[in-house]
């Protein structure tokens, strides 16, 4: 059954998740078990991965970088608020894309009510690589907002991926629906060069990415399964309540929004690769071009150079790297640099896991996550 008040460990004002809580019924399995399965053709979305527990080292890492970076994500946070109001008008829901939007969501909610004095509605939905995106949390939104615009958000981007399954989701939405949908994804940083609107484009560690549920609210990544998940639910979660001692879900969020205050104008302006103009707004509704997604291309030579056939393998990006780290089976780790501060947490986890870490500096990206291949195990 759907219940529309649930909002994990934040508090209602700041997001409702709109998620089936499936935390008696799915049991997490482990990485070993779940990369044979995910090579093996199950799609991700019907499993969950066993949630790492971060020793204290690596704790630290994620207080360290908050404290040296929330007034830099504070500013991100303003630049990308200030575009969304530019380009969608203050007549908008907020709808994150659960999980790693959620805690950006929440930022830009409470920024534009720092800035505004407007308490957007926020909701977190899931979308699922190939599987598309929730059609039921849409409706439900839909039905709630008949007059505002929705616009989407999320963390960062890795290959694009999640910007082609919105905006082929938004098709397939209007084709069932005839409701049009701006399938402009909002991101705080856009290295693969594939959104419009976007804080900046250098893959810098965003701290909430380190973790996994801790920092988001102490709900799973999202579940597409028959066995739990049928036609009129909404896709599914769970909710892990035996970690609220160690939740730092809220902590991040204070954190960051205890800077609005302080914001340079300035120290804005250099971290935002577009000056926010009339230009760039209309650019940002209805032109597209200029997008050239050289992710893409960078991902292409990784993947000739290291002779990879599937490119579901190679995940770009402080964010994807951490992610490749924490919940699958890594062959080896691409870097910028070895003297590269963001990537204290990645050279931590490699070495735990014990994953060889190689120099590779012609990419966009900070770094890059290659996932072991079933194929070349076997061989």
């Amino acid at each position: 059954m759907n219940k529309c008040d649930f909002s994990g460990s934040y508090p209602a004002e700041d997001v409702i998740f709109l998620l089936k809580d499936i935390s008696h019924l799915i049991v997490e399995q482990d990485n070993e078990f779940r990369e044979n399965a995910i090579q093996s053709g199950i799609h991700y979305s019907e499993m969950l991965p066993i949630e790492y527990n971060p020793s204290k080292e690596y704790m630290d890492i994620f207080y360290n970088t908050l404290k040296h970076s929330k007034i830099k994500l504070a500013s991100l946070v303003s630049i990308l608020s200030e575009k969304i109001i530019e380009a969608r008008g203050k007549n908008i829901v907020l709808v994150s894309l659960a999980r790693a939007g959620t805690p950006i969501g929440i930022l830009i909610k409470r920024y534009i009510q720092f800035k505004y004095d407007i308490s957007l509605p926020h909701y977190s939905i899931s979308i699922i690589r190939d599987k598309g995106i929730d059609k039921n949390a849409l409706n439900y939104i839909l039905k709630n907002h008949p007059q505002a615009k929705i616009q989407f958000i999320d963390g960062w981007t890795g290959k694009g991926v999640i910007q082609h399954t919105l905006t082929k989701a938004c098709k397939e939405y209007y084709e069932e629906f005839n409701i049009s949908l701006n399938s402009n994804l909002a991101v705080l940083s856009d290295p693969a060069y594939c959104t419009i609107i976007y804080g900046t484009r250098e893959d810098f560690l965003i701290p909430s990415a380190c973790l996994n549920s801790t920092v988001s609210g102490l709900v799973s990544r999202t579940v597409l399964n028959d066995s739990y998940i049928f036609t009129d639910d909404f896709h599914g979660t769970k909710f892990y309540k035996e970690l609220l001692p160690v939740d730092v879900s809220n902590f991040y969020i204070d954190e960051i929004c205890n800077c609005f205050n302080n914001l340079d104008k300035n120290y804005m302006y250099g971290l935002s690769n577009v000056p926010i103009t009339e230009e760039v707004a209309a650019s940002i509704e209805f032109d597209g071009n200029f997008l050239n997604c050289k992710g893409l291309r960078d991902i292409e030579s990784i993947r000739h150079k290291f002779n990879i056939n599937n490119i579901n393998l190679i995940k770009p990006g402080i964010g994807e790297t951490t992610r490749v780290l924490l919940r699958r089976i890594p062959w080896k780790i691409l870097v910028d640099s070895f003297d590269n501060p963001d990537l204290k947490h990645i050279f931590k986890l490699a070495q735990e896991k014990d994953i060889p870490v190689e120099l590779y500096s012609n990419m966009c990206y900070s770094c890059c996550g290659i996932i072991k291949s079933k194929e070349k195990e076997d061989m």
